[in-house]
């Protein structure tokens, strides 16, 4: 039935005037040949170089432009946002993932009845030290999230329109909406893709994104194991440290009944009290987050970006 299928083809770009005139006319024959009812996004993330005068030859396209550049996350969520049909496949806009790899993915959603499919880059055409950081991050990836798949870097990924009710990406958390969603009780699945090498222009990959991914990875390992009660990681350490603060108190204790100076033995006093505030504090940080997450789920989250425009080219207008 994969005739039926309407997707939105989400693709964030920045600086990739070599790349897009080639992938869009890909995506467009994937889509033409499999009969998709179809919309190709494309949001440039503040691009310095022709990448905006290219896109405006492109047709069809929605064409999403940043005020200047907010990252590949933001770009990622403005063009999901804008969205419009069932299935939503987003991939990145330098070339290397394969819009020849959209149909078998989305067929194996069909099949395994699946929300989201991921594509698993087994064989990547990246440099060493680009495939270096990749497993290494995948590794800490695999023990913090443990969302069941290889690859989660790459950006090639199908997901029912559904998954994105009510979400809103922040910081480098493109690479973990599979461990997010799958968190929120939807199913993951993965698929072998091709990757293919960079043929223009370079990669916006380097040190800081690796730490700012790090730093996402935590966030959402919290978010899985205590994002709806905080209590019981703030609590259950306040409650450590006040064994502790009891503890050293009973060893204070002793060292006064045993007539011990406690000007010679300040040392334990001093850790009863410090361990015992810490605690207390540990508690009352607990139960402040507690309430700060029930006011989380009660109110409108907003945006960390700004839209400039968004326009569309040779592109119908469905009143709804």
């Amino acid at each position: 039935m994969s005739y039926q299928d309407s997707i939105s083809v989400v693709v964030p770009v920045f600086n990739e005037e070599g790349n897009i005139a080639k992938l869009h006319q890909e995506i467009k024959d994937v889509c033409e040949a499999n009969n998709y009812i179809y919309e190709i996004i494309f949001v440039n993330d503040g691009s310095s170089d022709g990448t905006d005068e290219v896109c405006r030859t492109l047709t069809p396209l929605k064409y999403i432009r940043m005020r200047k550049n907010f990252g590949q996350t933001a770009a990622m969520d403005a063009g999901i946002k804008a969205a419009k049909n069932d299935y939503i496949v987003t991939l990145d806009g330098d070339g290397q993932n394969d819009p020849a790899d959209i149909p078998n993915m989305l067929n194996y959603l069909h099949d395994n009845n699946l929300d989201i499919v991921s594509g698993w880059r087994k064989n990547r055409k990246d440099t060493f030290m680009k495939r270096f950081v990749s497993r290494g991050a995948n590794f800490l990836r695999y023990l913090l999230v443990h969302d069941g798949i290889h690859d989660s870097g790459c950006s090639l990924k199908v997901y029912k329109r559904e998954c994105f009710k009510g979400l809103t990406l922040y910081g480098e958390q493109h690479r973990f909406i599979p461990a997010i969603l799958k968190i929120k009780g939807f199913t993951v699945g993965e698929v072998v893709v091709n990757h293919r090498p960079r043929t223009s222009g370079s990669t916006k990959y380097n040190w800081k994104r690796t730490i700012k991914g790090f730093v996402d990875m935590i966030s959402v390992w919290f978010w899985n194991k205590f994002a709806t009660r905080p209590l019981h990681l703030l609590g259950g350490m306040g409650f450590f440290f006040g064994i502790a603060g009891f503890g050293c108190g009973i060893w204070s204790i002793v060292l006064f009944c045993e007539g011990r100076k406690m000007r010679d033995n300040i040392f334990p006093p001093l850790l009863t009290i410090f361990f015992i505030i810490i605690g207390l504090l540990m508690i009352i940080f607990g139960l402040m987050s507690e309430i700060l997450i029930k006011t989380y789920y009660g109110v409108h989250v907003d945006t960390s970006y700004s839209i400039k425009s968004v326009e569309e080219f040779g592109m119908e207008i469905n009143e709804e």
